[in-house]
């Protein structure tokens, strides 16, 4: 099969479109035909190692030395079922669904197929949601509600979502809304629209305002591009605010700024089926809208990390592999 191979740390142009085996699924796995994936920011740091100094070490013990372990990016995916594990009792050859992978360094979904295990996937109805807007659901869809929920945003409260054109930030700034809160998106004025259109009451251009300064408070700041710090917002926490980030516990240096008066809760999603069945529901009904900035097939995959790295996309950028519809 075809599959994009990252073949050591750096720029895009350490991608490679290559033939690699076909993998076979285990007992509780599904081998899927992928019509869609996704190219994410985490995908580029991953590729790229842009981490702190100081995790140099440990993060090249965790993903690989001098290349990530696991070679073939992305996490997100849609397709169709080709085959199934033995023990597999959920799903069915030529189910469509969509669903992710977890785990240390990249997920393996920039190829032509993928086994996943039968607890990381879900049914679609092709006539309700598009493969394409399944596929972008698990990391920005997941770590968005999986935050806001953590958070315990209700009615009436203010929430400022930073990055709010971002992935993870469209679906927070859609999810807040939902959950009744008034919202506040922080992105450039080039995207104002797109996140007015998505609920927000108030948006804030960042490169003409710094929000930490213009006295107003918040019960939640969710930080969802890792660009602000809880000791740079802080002050614009209402007392028992929130602040939330998509950061890794790791790459948090938080803890000397912690009070007792606010909370500091990061994640990046949940391993529950029920929040994708419960995502892919909203979408179903026109509550939530995937946002989707451009398409790329994967004979150009490069580019659309070329794209992604240059840190301006809206929503998600999306891989087309092939269509799903006839299995081989």
């Amino acid at each position: 099969m075809k599959a994009i191979v990252c073949t050591k740390y750096g720029p895009p142009d350490v991608l490679q479109l290559k033939e690699v085996d076909k993998p076979s699924p285990k007992p509780n796995e599904v081998l899927i035909k992928i019509h869609t994936s996704t190219v994410t920011t985490g995908d580029c740091r991953i590729r790229s190692f842009t981490f702190a100094s100081w995790f140099w070490l440990p993060g090249r013990i965790m993903f690989g030395i001098t290349k990530p372990r696991k070679e073939i990016p992305g996490w997100e995916l849609s397709g169709e079922i080709e085959s199934t594990g033995k023990n597999v009792t959920q799903f069915k050859k030529g189910d469509k669904v969509f669903g992710y992978s977890k785990g240390v360094s990249f997920g393996g979904t920039n190829a032509e197929y993928k086994c996943l295990s039968q607890d990381r996937i879900v049914t679609i109805d092709l006539s309700r949601i598009s493969y394409e807007d399944a596929a972008v659901l698990p990391v920005g869809g997941l770590t968005a509600l999986y935050l806001l929920r953590k958070a315990n945003v209700e009615v009436g409260q203010k929430v400022l979502i930073y990055g709010a054109s971002g992935s993870v930030g469209t679906y927070a700034v859609q999810l807040s809304k939902y959950y009744g809160a008034e919202v506040t998106g922080v992105c450039s004025s080039r995207n104002f629209e797109l996140v007015k259109s998505l609920g927000a009451d108030t948006v804030i251009d960042y490169t003409k305002e710094d929000f930490t300064k213009n006295g107003l408070t918040y019960d939640v700041i969710f930080d969802a591009v890792s660009k602000i710090s809880f000791h740079r917002c802080k002050d614009s926490l209402q007392k028992n605010g929130a602040y939330l980030t998509v950061d890794w516990p790791f790459l948090q240096r938080v803890w000397t700024s912690i009070t007792s008066e606010k909370r500091i809760l990061f994640g990046m999603s949940t391993d529950s089926n029920e929040d994708l069945i419960f995502l892919k529901e909203l979408v179903e009904k026109g509550k939530l809208k995937p946002v989707i900035d451009r398409s790329y097939p994967l004979e150009e995959a490069v580019e659309a990390y070329r794209y992604v790295d240059q840190g301006h996309k809206k929503g998600n950028v999306i891989i087309t592999v092939g269509d799903s519809e006839e299995p081989t």
